[in-house]
């Protein structure tokens, strides 16, 4: 059977029950408890420092603005800010870790129970956000083309980077679910400005926890984890192959082991990378180094007050005040640049149909010539002038479209120069325009004939819609042409 077959016959048999754990770097100049610079990339083993290797007499100060990207988070994920909280030493050994330890929280996190709303109605549970440190980055055997070695490496420039830890309550029912609600978590972190949300760079990694039950049965099974997962769709694959291994051990009347694998991208499969550890492995105790956090509900009402427009929100007033449908709003907030620039041109031309689709030819465009909006030369000013200049029926949109818009995303020429120079100008002249479309109908006496015929009336007329859109070379709008062609062919037919 293939892999789709045997999802669908499992998803018949059991329901999965998955839990996430999403690990967000915050957007912070300097690590959390030193003063190195927080960049992806650099010369490895470059931005460490004593503190952040944890050399013997160094002491950590917590870095105050990832303290308040943290309640930032959590205030737009709808949690409950703690007026105090604590960080604690999570010991365990791996030679990413140059502590031995990790200071994280454990008993008294920053926040918990909040709640997220998908997109599509369903809402999803929050536990807990709590602050943390990351670990360094293991190079393994076999990535000369990187560093140059056959044996394994490791750099510790992202040791010590601030992270919150985001836990979900087991809400998700399918691997749709997860991705849904991983692609909404990363785009609030975005538009509160508390992550850059780079996957490709791990400032957003997701552990996904997976059991299966019996459908129609409430006790949960034995779960898997499946540690950092760093893309959506590898997020709904890891999903969906664990699906099918632990239903067919299962069915063979085996048990599922609780541990720790890793999803191999390549193969598309996750494989064994550890015993899952219990939290009293962890033998978690609080950080002697660090006093505990304690917050005051002035600070908490500032910090809520700099919270932007979030994207539900967004997405609503998108639907509800500009009249786009579902998908035309859902494309502009997903990526908040094309949200900033659809909204920078609507407050220009009051138009918000044309300014959703001239801003998606310019990400059309984008995409197909592989570039950044910022390595364009197109700006708000041109895009609004040629909607209006299309409302004013002076030029005419697929004309504008066609000739004039590759112009103005790769030079800086006017679009008065332009028009002029193309030759876009509409024509205007109604009695020039009946007379071409006379001159055209006695080009074609049997299709002007045959209009008589009712049943045959809609295709001769855009059979001679299109004749007469060439003929005026895209200069006269389609309708003033439908109105004329349509007069005349009732004479002309009588």
């Amino acid at each position: 059977m293939t892999k789709k077959a045997l999802l669908e016959k499992y998803l018949k048999i059991y329901e999965p029950v998955i839990g996430l754990e999403v690990h967000a770097q915050l957007k912070t100049k300097s690590k959390l408890f030193c003063a190195c610079p927080n960049e992806f990339g650099g010369k490895p083993n470059s931005h460490v420092c004593p503190v952040c290797l944890g050399l013997p007499g160094v002491l950590p100060v917590l870095n105050e603005e990832a303290l308040n990207l943290s309640i930032k988070a959590a205030l737009a994920l709808n949690l409950e800010i703690n007026l105090n909280s604590k960080f604690d030493r999570k010991q365990y050994f791996y030679p990413d870790l140059p502590k031995g330890y990790q200071i994280s929280q454990y008993d008294k996190p920053i926040a918990e129970k909040g709640k997220i709303f998908l997109t599509e109605g369903k809402s999803v549970r929050i536990m807990r956000i709590h602050l943390e440190e990351d670990a360094g980055k293991l190079v393994h055997a076999g990535a000369e083309r990187l560093y140059g070695s056959e044996y394994s490496l490791v750099d510790y420039n992202r040791a010590g980077t601030p992270l919150i830890e985001i836990v979900s309550e087991p809400d998700i029912y399918s691997a749709e679910q997860a991705k849904a609600y991983v692609q909404e978590l990363r785009l609030i972190l975005l538009y509160t400005g508390v992550c850059d949300g780079n996957l490709e760079e791990g400032s957003l990694r997701c552990d996904v926890n997976i059991s299966l039950r019996k459908l129609g049965t409430e006790k949960l099974g034995t779960r898997a984890e499946i540690k950092n997962i760093n893309s959506f769709r590898s997020i709904e694959k890891a999903i969906q192959y664990e699906i099918v291994r632990q239903a067919e051990l299962l069915e063979e009347g085996q048990s599922v082991v609780q541990e720790t694998r890793l999803w191999l991208e390549e193969k598309e499969e996750t494989s064994p990378m550890r015993k899952k550890e219990d939290l009293n492995d962890y033998r978690y105790f609080p950080d002697p180094d660090l006093r505990e956090v304690s917050l005051r509900k002035e600070k908490i009402e500032l910090l809520k007050r700099e919270l932007p427009v979030l994207p539900a929100e967004k997405r609503t007033v998108y639907r509800e005040e500009y009249n786009l449908n579902k998908e035309e709003a859902s494309i502009l907030v997903a990526d908040p640049e094309r949200g900033r620039l659809f909204e920078e041109v609507l407050e220009l031309t009051k138009n918000p149909k044309k300014s959703a689709n001239w801003v998606s030819y310019v990400y059309a465009y984008l995409k197909e010539n592989k570039k950044e909006l910022s390595q364009t030369k197109v700006t708000v000013e041109k895009i609004a002038q040629i909607i209006r200049l299309i409302q004013e029926q002076v030029i005419n949109e697929s004309a504008a479209k066609e000739h004039l818009f590759p112009d103005i995303m790769e030079t800086e020429e006017s679009i008065e120069k332009l028009c002029t120079a193309k030759d876009l100008k509409q024509i205007t002249d109604l009695d020039f325009i009946r007379k071409e479309i006379k001159q055209l109908l006695e080009e074609f006496p049997e299709q002007t004939q045959e209009f008589k015929i009712k049943e045959k009336q809609k295709k001769l007329l855009s059979f001679l819609m299109g004749k007469a859109i060439v003929k005026f070379k895209s200069k006269v709008s389609p309708q003033t042409i439908k109105e004329i062609l349509e007069k005349t062919l009732d004479r002309e037919s009588k």
